[in-house]
């Protein structure tokens, strides 16, 4: 006999499902003048029409160009995760800027946009999050933007995605290749399963053995299924040269989806990279932000 959750169990399920579900914004708190940097503000269509707000952050003299997107609930700013109600959530402020600084004063033009629903750009798709699902338009509209542009079409172009903007990258090559031919380098701090993250942060509030109630309530609020949100099954496709970087002991999820994620990419030039000495998974997005050098470093080998 299947056992049920209790009522505080599928209290739980619920609301992780809705936060799994419908993405709640966080605010854009700085801009890159606040890093001493001078910038634009620019904003440029998805591949299907939402409207994406950005940031150019021009270098002088540069011809190379790092466009930049986020993971899941963050904006181009980063994450306030020193500020309530977002502490809640994860405890731990993201500064992308330290990040646009490190590639601006290593001399590149940086691009760096907010997803659908998430910052200061569009609404779409009922407010979903799909791990790359529909957000990968997203990343198909900036290529598109600068291949378009009169002042970015001939740089040479990379690319900084973290987490579901990896995911996001990882599908737009995989439906779009075309537009990343010119793309030299493609830096992917901590893509993510949305299964295997599931399962544990359920460990974790208690409700580990009914992730597949998980999912189908999930469904219920219009998610796709668990098991076609992973980069997984786009990987294969990603042809550029990748660095990826993951917390290797992340209680958010598991060593071996990100080695699957690695292992599966299709380009036999690609770096991996175990960020140690921590458990919380947002200390990898402030990774390179504290530690640019080999980020700045891949860049430069490949970009040259």
């Amino acid at each position: 006999m299947s056992k049920h959750p209790t009522a505080e169990q599928m209290a739980i399920i619920q609301a992780m499902a809705q936060g799994n579900t419908i993405i709640n914004r966080t605010p854009v708190l700085k801009t890159p003048a606040d890093y001493g940097m001078d910038y634009e503000d620019v904003f440029f269509p998805a591949l299907d029409g939402v409207p994406l707000e950005a940031w150019f952050i021009p270098a002088e003299g540069s011809d190379k160009l790092i466009i930049c997107n986020h993971p899941l609930t963050f904006s181009r700013y980063g994450f306030p995760g020193h500020l309530e109600p977002w502490s809640q959530f994860a405890p731990v402020n993201v500064e992308f800027g330290k990040i646009y600084k490190a590639l601006h004063d290593a001399g590149y033009n940086a691009l760096t946009y907010d997803m659908r629903n998430h910052g200061h750009s569009g609404a779409a798709n009922a407010g979903l999050a799909a791990y790359g699902l529909f957000e990968w338009r997203d990343v198909a509209g900036a290529q598109v933007y600068v291949q378009s542009h009169e002042r970015l079409k001939d740089m040479t172009v990379g690319l900084f995605n973290p987490c579901n903007g990896g995911n996001s990258a990882m599908v737009a090559m995989s439906k779009c290749p075309d537009l990343f031919e010119d793309v030299r380098a493609f830096v992917c701090p901590q893509p993510c399963s949305s299964r295997t993250a599931s399962e544990e942060i359920g460990k974790l509030q208690g409700i580990g053995e009914f992730i597949d109630l998980l999912d189908r309530e999930q469904q219920r609020l219009g998610a796709f299924p668990m098991a076609r949100m992973t980069p997984h099954h786009f990987a294969a496709n990603v042809t550029v040269p990748t660095y990826v970087i993951q917390v290797k002991d992340d209680l958010w999820t598991r060593p071996e989806d990100v080695q699957t994620t690695y292992d599966l990419l299709g380009t036999p030039d690609k770096k991996l990279l175990w960020v140690e000495g921590t458990t919380r998974r947002f200390d990898g997005y402030n990774y390179f932000g504290e530690n640019p050098e080999s980020m700045v470093a891949f860049f430069d080998e490949h970009m040259a």
